[in-house]
């Protein structure tokens, strides 16, 4: 049980985030499909990404990890070796649906489990479009895991997706890589991209046609390569919130991703009429930069299905946003969040409404009835063992008029092992 205080003078100075998750996971899993050696800097050194360095060195890749640095030895799209025993994917989907992907083209089978969380995760979205590329994923009967993926020879194949996830398309684009023949993939909706470009940085030929259309020729020839994971956006987004939300604060983040199809929450910060200051710093890979942010006046917002893709990590923030903004503020088309680490709608609404927050739940969102002063119906928090609502709690609780108590903080781990002490360096105190 964590201890959270509230912040009287604000939040103030300058911070390095930790390394992007999504580009993290990828970056081991595309060095580990290449030849030759990939060394990856400011490496996210969370649970989530060690089950993917885990993964990979049971599959028979030579992974060294000293902290922030990795250095993959990577034995080509063809080295993998069978496992000895199941993958433990902890609770990462992301290493679970990518390696779905990576899995379906070898000559072996693999079985996957993780936790009690992920094990209630939806899979199908996954396992059924690998079979318009020959890819053969045996799950529970609920359609979750444990699974069993059967390698053997994928075929080309054109598929129009009918969910707008990365993750998914992700996993169809490694099994593209292994098929024979050029395959293309249609998204529903653009979602973040980093997949694509990554592998384009390794050699492999991608190529993107109106936003939407992904045109993967197989079989490349990867090389290793060097890698530096930028600042996640999504772990920046905790402390844009913060220093929009609580007074006197002034909070300067540095080298953070401003990949376009991830900076949704800023998109949703400015129109919401927030102090914000974005400067890009050159960069030779996705685009970077430093996000200043100060203590705002905000405005209700709309957020509708378009809108989903690019900010569905941060919709628990964008509705502590609106919670804080003069007005009424509407989620919708995002019913996404009901199979994530936990159902987000329902633990953000029950969260917020701790906090004296008046939200109505709907099917695919929430109304949120926003003020700038709240009060507390009780001291009690709860992460449900999610990453993103435990730190929803933490920034929330800054504002708060009492000392506030998170159960289940350790689940923040998942994806950034550092955060209270980043929020100490600013002036957020928790024992």
């Amino acid at each position: 049980m964590k201890t959270l205080h509230p912040v009287t003078k604000g939040l103030h100075g300058r911070l390095i985030v930790p390394g992007d998750k999504s580009i993290s996971h990828r970056a081991v899993m595309i060095g580990a499909l290449s030849d030759g050696p990939t060394e990856i800097s400011h490496f996210l050194t969370g649970d989530d990404c060690e089950s993917t360095i885990n993964a990979f060195r049971a599959l028979g890749v030579q992974i060294e990890q000293d902290g922030e640095r990795v250095l993959v030895h990577g034995k080509g799209i063809s080295g993998l070796k069978k496992p000895t025993h199941p993958l433990a994917m902890g609770n990462s989907g992301t290493t679970t649906r990518l390696m779905m992907g990576i899995l379906a083209g070898t000559n072996f089978t693999s079985e996957l489990i993780g936790d009690q969380s992920l094990q209630r995760r939806p899979m199908e979205r996954v396992s059924i479009p690998l079979q318009m590329f020959g890819g053969e994923v045996v799950l529970s009967p609920h359609g979750t895991l444990p699974a069993k993926v059967i390698g053997h020879q994928l075929h080309h194949a054109n598929y129009q997706m009918t969910v707008a996830s990365a993750q998914v398309k992700s996993a169809l684009i490694f099994a593209a890589l292994q098929a024979d023949g050029p395959s293309t993939i249609i998204e529903k909706l653009p979602t973040r991209d980093h997949t694509e470009i990554m592998l384009r940085q390794f050699g492999a030929d991608i190529k993107t046609v109106d936003h939407q259309r992904i045109i993967v020729r197989p079989q490349p020839h990867l090389r290793g390569q060097a890698v530096e994971v930028p600042g996640d956006v999504s772990s920046a987004a905790f402390f844009l919130v913060a220093g929009a939300i609580i007074p006197h604060s002034d909070i300067t983040l540095e080298h953070v991703n401003l990949n376009p199809t991830r900076t949704g929450i800023i998109r949703v910060l400015q129109k919401m009429g927030a102090r914000i200051v974005v400067e890009e710093v050159p960069s030779a890979g996705e685009p970077l930069g430093n996000i200043r942010i100060m203590t705002s006046e905000l405005s209700p917002i709309e957020i509708g299905a378009a809108d989903i893709p690019s900010v569905i990590d941060e919709l628990p923030l964008v509705a502590l946003l609106a919670a804080c903004a003069g007005g009424q503020s509407k989620i919708t088309g995002a019913q996404e969040l009901r199979v994530k680490e936990t159902d987000r709608i329902k633990t953000v609404v029950t969260e917020l409404r701790k906090f004296g927050v008046t939200v109505t739940e709907l099917a695919d969102g929430m109304i949120i009835e926003g003020r700038q002063e709240w009060a507390e119906e009780t001291v009690k928090l709860d992460s449900y063992g999610d990453h993103r609502i435990g730190m929803m709690d933490v920034i929330a609780s800054l504002k708060a008029h009492q000392e506030m108590l998170l159960a289940n903080d350790q689940a923040i781990n998942v994806s950034y092992p550092g955060f209270f002490a980043d929020l100490s360096l600013l002036g957020g105190k928790t024992k």
